[in-house]
């Protein structure tokens, strides 16, 4: 594993053991050359995923990308890293399973509407702002009164 800090090639595994939800192994690494310390993460990976956009081109589905996304749509809300974590997880495992390699990225946006309306109500209407592309106050009206979320009025 190469360093993030000095970019040497070879790192040192000082410690290893399952993370939290057993998804993954964490993996404490010591750089030899700059002696930084660093954390990795080994996780399993069913299948190589491609996302169709909408625009058709493909991309390579990034864990990195669906976890900033969340982040932004979670940030200053009352939701613990582990429930956060153990959703993306679950997220990625349910899209590996679904048995093609090839997913249109309304799926996965879907798929992660539907667990952040279990997570947290307004980290879901923040992810559903950018997702559904919604341009004007309206928008937000309409949708918060069709996910019976607010009354429509706008107060």
């Amino acid at each position: 594993m190469r360093c993030p800090f000095c970019g040497h090639d070879e790192t040192q595994v000082k410690d290893s053991r399952p993370s939290e939800d057993g998804a993954a192994i964490r993996r404490r690494r010591l750089c030899p050359k700059c002696e930084g310390r660093f954390t990795t993460f080994e996780r399993v990976q069913l299948r190589e995923l491609t996302i169709l956009k909408r625009s058709g081109r493909r991309a390579p589905f990034d864990r990195d990308k669906l976890a900033r996304s969340l982040s932004v749509a979670l940030r200053k809300r009352p939701v613990e890293p582990e429930r956060v974590e153990r959703m993306i997880s679950t997220i990625v495992r349910q899209l590996e399973s679904m048995g093609e390699t090839e997913l249109a990225s309304s799926t996965i946006g879907e798929l992660i509407m539907k667990h952040l309306k279990q997570l947290d109500d307004v980290a879901y209407v923040r992810y559903a702002s950018v997702y559904r592309d919604f341009k004007e106050t309206e928008d937000f009206a309409r949708f918060l009164g069709e996910e019976g979320l607010g009354d429509g009025e706008g107060r």
